[in-house]
């Protein structure tokens, strides 16, 4: 059985029954209760948990100093190659999309990386566009080689690879896989991805089952937030999450929770989510998943980012460009516009002035 056997029992309108349907005594049992488990994610996603969000916000910080102490690791975002075959209605990146295309060189790879690690940061999320002949596997497993001997922990968000692939990677050093599955919503995912590899919504769920088993140490999911409902979209991927957990209980699972930016393609969300309604699924991960990560990104402004470090982040981007090479160049060619631009520095600042110990590194392989 995969997740999407799983998924495939879940009724959009089942889920919409019992969010309208939660009581007070029943978000009150659950917030007394010492582990939730998945049957108690709706009861704290409900609209009526609003009006508790300040007691989950108690307990998220309090379980996440329990399992992460006041600690905040920081990554960096590193684009290689915007080449992509894809037809996503919502992506700077699209086929379809005006930009300009770029691939670097094994060499511009290792200049690139060189000037991150003297920021001080450890870590680094490799990015390519989907274009598998642009971007082979081969080039991907490339790049990892020149970054391992730079970086304690080598990260990929790449199109979908196959086992083998995923194995090649690993075996040259990168510890990490992050694939968002943008909406677990099969109709509207077939709307929003119209041509090219990923539209293939089946192959895409999968991904990160393959990811955990070829060995990657850390495989990281998500939904992006305003393609669809959000409390449908946070429901499954704390289905998708629990199901991983259960099937793969040695790999480091965790979670992003990104909200869609504005892009070259212009794409409105349909369902925009507020800063009340991210807040309620932070901290509703954080309770249901105690010691998963949580990565919230710079697509973020600086003040939610400043206020979400303490109620369950783990992890936070520093830094950042998504341009290719946009670490030691400037140019227009970017996924999305980002909203908070802190270096590194600036953004460890920011940590220990409100109590928090950056972490750079946080692994070493042996």
């Amino acid at each position: 059985m995969s997740f999407l056997d799983v998924l495939s029992r879940v009724s959009d309108e089942d889920i919409a029954d019992i969010l309208g349907a939660v009581t007070d005594d029943e978000i009150l049992s659950t917030l007394s209760k010492p582990k939730l488990a998945i049957d108690d994610a709706l009861i704290l996603l409900s609209p009526q948990a609003l009006l508790y969000l300040e007691d989950m916000a108690q307990l998220a910080h309090e379980r996440t100093v329990q399992q992460f102490g006041y600690t905040i690791q920081l990554f960096t975002p590193m684009y290689i190659s915007n080449y992509c075959d894809n037809g996503c209605a919502y992506c700077g990146y699209s086929h379809r999309s005006g930009i300009a295309r770029e691939k670097l060189s094994l060499d511009d790879i290792e200049f690139e990386a060189k000037a991150i690690a003297e920021t001080g940061l450890e870590q680094v999320l490799v990015l390519t566009g989907e274009s598998k002949s642009c971007s082979p596997p081969s080039y991907i497993q490339a790049a990892v080689e020149k970054l391992v001997p730079i970086f304690s922990s080598v990260s990929v968000e790449v199109y979908s690879l196959t086992l083998e692939e995923y194995k090649g990677l690993v075996t040259v050093g990168a510890d990490g896989m992050t694939m968002f599955q943008e909406t677990y919503n099969p109709t509207l995912y077939a709307q929003l991805h119209p041509f090219g590899p990923k539209s293939d919504f089946a192959k895409r769920i999968d991904t990160p089952e393959l990811a955990c088993q070829a060995g990657f140490r850390v495989v990281n999911i998500g939904a992006l937030m305003g393609l669809d409902e959000w409390r449908r979209e946070a429901y499954k991927t704390m289905l998708h999450l629990n199901y991983l957990m259960q099937h793969y209980p040695d790999v480091e699972l965790s979670v992003s929770v990104p909200r869609i930016r504005p892009c070259a393609v212009g794409y409105s969300p349909k369902h925009p989510v507020d800063d009340t309604a991210l807040v309620q699924y932070i901290l509703a991960l954080r309770l249901l998943f105690p010691r998963v990560g949580i990565t919230l990104s710079s697509r973020e402004s600086k003040y939610m980012r400043d206020n979400l470090v303490r109620l369950g982040i783990t992890k936070v981007s520093a830094g950042v460009t998504t341009s290719v090479g946009g670490h030691t160049k400037q140019d227009d060619s970017s996924q999305f516009t980002i909203s908070d631009n802190r270096s590194v520095s600036e953004m460890a600042a920011m940590l220990e002035n409100n109590g928090y110990e950056p972490i750079y590194k946080d692994w070493q392989a042996l």
